[in-house]
């Protein structure tokens, strides 16, 4: 017979919030390891009713999302958590931000709807915004021009189980080029394939078709993630968990 654990179960998950955070400045470095570590001890910090899983070693019910990769800064990582106790999700968003340390800042917490889907399934694209210090427009226009033109781009990407050749090109939705203050600046929405195809995976790919190799590092940040719509741009993944809740308010206050 399995042994089982000593004690009643956890209570059972009566929330879902589904949240939006940055990373920003120095901690754009911060790897997602570190980053989950600073956003758990925030919850506890903040006294937020998390609901647990059951067994012997029982953890925080924390879902991450599509986490950007180190060196990346980001405006759009989400996260979803389960509570025990039904709670204000303005509440648990200002209290949640209030301990954690600058750089990553809530800007949104909302209650998963009912009916509405997966969170993760709606993140199938990013909106990437690379600012290329160095790096003349007109050149890299024409390293975008020539790397679109293609059917596909082969580079080489590492992984964790090691290297391996990628198609850069296929995950790369649409890309414009602008300047501002004197820097070339990418903007791109790629599709969030396996294995991910990054920024730097994007650049590698202009050096492959354009010989494009920038002076200074690149400075990503993703701007958006979330579903890829018919015209190219990337919808706002919480929409419509906002639509059911506004919906649920309605209701209650006809009743």
């Amino acid at each position: 017979m399995a042994r089982r654990p000593d004690g009643p179960p956890p209570p059972p998950t009566v929330q879902k919030l589904r949240l939006r955070y940055t990373k920003r400045g120095p901690l754009r470095f911060a790897s997602h390891r570190d980053l989950a570590r600073a956003l758990e001890r925030a919850l506890r910090r903040a006294q937020v009713p998390m609901a647990f899983s059951a067994g012997f070693s029982p953890h925080p019910k924390v879902s991450y999302m599509g986490a950007a990769p180190t060196g990346a800064a980001s405006e759009a990582e989400y996260f979803e958590i389960g509570l025990s106790e039904r709670r204000d999700p303005e509440q648990v968003r200002a209290a949640l931000d209030a301990s954690l340390p600058p750089g990553i800042d809530v800007l949104e917490c909302v209650e998963a709807g009912e009916g509405t889907g997966s969170l993760a399934d709606r993140l199938d694209a990013t909106r990437w915004r690379v600012d290329l210090p160095g790096v003349d427009a007109g050149e890299l226009a024409t390293a975008v021009e020539a790397m679109l033109a293609r059917s596909e781009v082969m580079v080489t990407k590492r992984t964790k189980n090691g290297t391996r050749e990628v198609d850069a090109r296929a995950a790369v939705v649409n890309a414009s080029v602008a300047e501002e203050a004197g820097c070339a600046i990418l903007h791109m929405v790629v599709r969030q394939l396996t294995p991910t195809v990054r920024p730097d995976d994007v650049m590698a790919a202009l050096a492959v078709v354009a010989d494009l190799h920038p002076p200074l590092p690149a400075r990503a940040v993703r701007e958006a993630q979330g579903r890829l719509d018919d015209s190219g741009n990337v919808a706002d993944p919480l929409g419509p968990d906002r639509v059911a809740s506004s919906y649920c308010q309605e209701e209650h206050a006809q009743v």
